[in-house]
C-alpha cells in the first residue's frame, strides 16, 4: 500500500506550500542519486518523496488527494503522479536547480547541464460544455513553438562542424574560486560564464538558428479530456512544451480546462440541479414532464399534490466523477402562478378560494423547503 504524502515529507495536513517546499528540499537533497552513488533505496525514497511533494504542492492535486486519497490520483486528468527517475530529477531542478548551492554540491555534471536547458513549458485554456464533461472529449490544439532546428537537428553547430571545449572551464560547465578568510579557505562554485553551463562552445553556428538549436513552427496536438473535469482542472502533457536549446529535454504541455456553463442547470460538484417550473394545475393534479439533461431528455412523473420546493432526485444522470461513479440529477419543482389573469381563469379561482382552506407553513414532515433541499443535496 502505498504511503501517505504528507507522511513521506513528515509534515502536517495542514501544511502549507512553504513548510511543503522546505521539507520536500531537505530529502530530496539527502536522497539524491548524485548524492548516493547509484545507491536504488536511495533512488526510490527520491521517487517517493518527489511524488508527494508534485502532488502537495499544487492545489488541485492536493484537494483531490485530501478527498480520495492515493485512489483519486490515478487517471482522473492529472497526467501520472508516478515520476521515474528522468521526472524526478526534472521536478526537483525545475523548483530547486537555480536556488544556489546545487552545482556547488553535486558538482555540475551531464544531467545537471541538460536539466538546465530544458525547454519551458507551454500553458493554453481550453472550455468544454457540459455535455463534454459527461461524455469526454478529443481536442486538437495548434501550437506555434520551438522546436529542433531541422538544419542542425537541433545541435545549434553548422552541418558538418561540431562544438570545442569551453577553454574557460575544460568542458565541466562551472569554474571554481578560492577565496581566504579568517575562518579558513572557502570555494564558491559558478556556471561558466563563457558556455552558460553547457561545458562546449559551437565552433560554427548554424545559419538557421544562430546556435539556439530551435527555430519557431507551427504544429498540432491531439488532446483526449476525461469525463469528469471540472473548472480549473488541468491536464499536463509531458514533452508536449517548448523544445530545450541545443538538445535540451522539452518542457511540458499544460492544459486548463473550463466548463461552460450551462444555464439549465446549477452543478454541485458531481450533482446537477434543474429548476422545473410547473402550473397550480400539473401540482394539483400531477402531470408527466421531459426534463433535460446534459446530453439527453428524461421523463419525470410529478405525482398529484406536489408543494412548490419539492425536490425529486433521479439517481445517477448527473455528472460523471473523476475517480468513478455518476453524481445524481435533483429535479427542483417551482409552482408558476400566472401573472395576469383572464376574466375566466379568474372566476375559477375566486371558487377555489372559497374552498381550498388555509396553506400549512411547512410540508407534511414538519420540514421546510431549505431543510428538503439540504437533504436532497447530501447537506
Amino acid at each position: 500500500m502505498a504511503r501517505d504524502y504528507y507522511e513521506l515529507l513528515g509534515v502536517g495536513r495542514d501544511a502549507g506550500e512553504a513548510d511543503v517546499k522546505r521539507a520536500y528540499r531537505k530529502l530530496a537533497m539527502e536522497f539524491h542519486p548524485d548524492r548516493n552513488d547509484g545507491d536504488k533505496q536511495a533512488e526510490a525514497r527520491f521517487k517517493e518523496v518527489t511524488e508527494a511533494y508534485e502532488v502537495l504542492r499544487d492545489p488541485q492535486k492536493r484537494a483531490q488527494y485530501d478527498r480520495f486519497g492515493a485512489a483519486g490520483m490515478r487517471g482522473g486528468g492529472f497526467g501520472d503522479v508516478h515520476p521515474d527517475l528522468a521526472e524526478a530529477l526534472s521536478i526537483f531542478m525545475r523548483d530547486f536547480g537555480n536556488m544556489g548551492g546545487f552545482d556547488a554540491i553535486f558538482g555540475g555534471g551531464q544531467r545537471s547541464r541538460r536539466s538546465r536547458r530544458r525547454g519551458q513549458d507551454v500553458r493554453v485554456t481550453m472550455e468544454v460544455t457540459l455535455a463534454e464533461v459527461v461524455t469526454g472529449a478529443k481536442r486538437t490544439v495548434k501550437l506555434r513553438t520551438l522546436q529542433p532546428c531541422d538544419a542542425c537537428n537541433g545541435t545549434g553547430a553548422r552541418e558538418g562542424t561540431g562544438t570545442d571545449v569551453c577553454r574557460t572551464c575544460g568542458g565541466v560547465g562551472e569554474v571554481r574560486q578560492a577565496t581566504q578568510s579568517f575562518l579558513g579557505q572557502f570555494v564558491s562554485v559558478t556556471t561558466c560564464p563563457t558556455c552558460n553551463g553547457e561545458g562546449s562552445t559551437i565552433r560554427d553556428l548554424c545559419g538557421e538558428c544562430r546556435g539556439d538549436g530551435r527555430t519557431r513552427r507551427e504544429r498540432t496536438v491531439d488532446i483526449e479530456i476525461p469525463a469528469g473535469v471540472s473548472s480549473s482542472n488541468y491536464l499536463t502533457l509531458r514533452g508536449q512544451g517548448q523544445a530545450g536549446p541545443r538538445g535540451g529535454p522539452p518542457g511540458d504541455l499544460i492544459v486548463v480546462l473550463e466548463v461552460e456553463a450551462d444555464p439549465r442547470f446549477e452543478r454541485h460538484g458531481d450533482d446537477l440541479v434543474f429548476d422545473l417550473p410547473v402550473s397550480f394545475s400539473q401540482a394539483a393534479l400531477g402531470h408527466e414532464f421531459e426534463v433535460p439533461t446534459p446530453v439527453s431528455a428524461l421523463p419525470l412523473r410529478v405525482p398529484a399534490g406536489t408543494q412548490s420546493g419539492a425536490v425529486f432526485t433521479l439517481r445517477g444522470k448527473g455528472l460523471p466523477a473523476l475517480n468513478g461513479g455518476t453524481g445524481d440529477l435533483h429535479v427542483r419543482v417551482h409552482v408558476w402562478t400566472p401573472p395576469r389573469l383572464s376574466r375566466e381563469m379568474e372566476d375559477l379561482f375566486q371558487k377555489l378560494q372559497e374552498v381550498e382552506g388555509e396553506p400549512p407553513s411547512t410540508g407534511k414532515d414538519g420540514k421546510g423547503f431549505w431543510d428538503r433541499m439540504k437533504e436532497a443535496l447530501g447537506g
